[in-house]
C-alpha cells in the first residue's frame, strides 16, 4: 500500500510539473537586433540613450492586424508608488509579422519600465507584458 501511494504521488507530481507544448505570448529585449544567433544573449537592463530592441512573440494571429504598444514608467523610490505613461503606439502588422513584431525604442530617462501589448480585437486584455530597467 505504501509503494502504491508513493507511485501515485510521483505520478501526480510529474503531471503537475511537466512542461506544456503551448507557446505563450512574450516580449524579449536586447541591446542589439534580435536574431537567431544572439537569442541567448538577452538582457533587460539598459543604459540611458541606448537602443532597446524588442521582439514580441504572438502565437495566435491578431485578426485585426493592429497591435497597441504601451510603455509605462514606474515612479517612486520603491518602484511601486505611481505610474506614468511614457510611450504609446499603434502598429499595423504586415503579412509576414502575423506571429511576431520587432522594433526598437530609445529611452533617455533612468527608471523602471513596463511594456504592455494589446490587440485591437480586445483592447482591454493584455496579450503580454514585460519589465525592463534603464540605469
Amino acid at each position: 500500500m505504501k509503494k502504491f501511494l508513493i507511485l501515485l504521488f510521483a505520478c501526480v507530481v510529474i503531471i503537475v510539473t511537466s512542461a506544456c507544448d503551448r507557446v505563450k505570448p512574450s516580449i524579449l529585449f536586447n541591446n542589439t537586433p534580435i536574431t537567431a544567433e544572439n537569442i541567448g544573449n538577452l538582457t533587460n537592463v539598459f543604459s540611458p540613450g541606448m537602443r532597446i530592441y524588442y521582439l514580441v512573440i504572438i502565437p495566435k494571429p491578431i485578426q485585426s492586424r493592429y497591435a497597441y504598444i504601451q510603455i509605462i514608467k514606474k515612479e517612486g523610490a520603491n518602484e511601486r508608488l505611481g505610474y506614468k505613461m511614457y510611450y504609446g503606439n499603434t502598429v499595423r502588422l504586415k503579412d509576414e509579422q502575423m506571429y511576431y513584431y520587432d522594433d526598437y525604442i530609445v529611452i533617455h530617462e533612468p527608471g523602471t519600465y513596463v511594456m504592455k501589448i494589446y490587440s485591437k480585437d480586445n483592447p482591454t486584455k493584455i496579450l503580454t507584458m514585460a519589465q525592463f530597467w534603464v540605469k
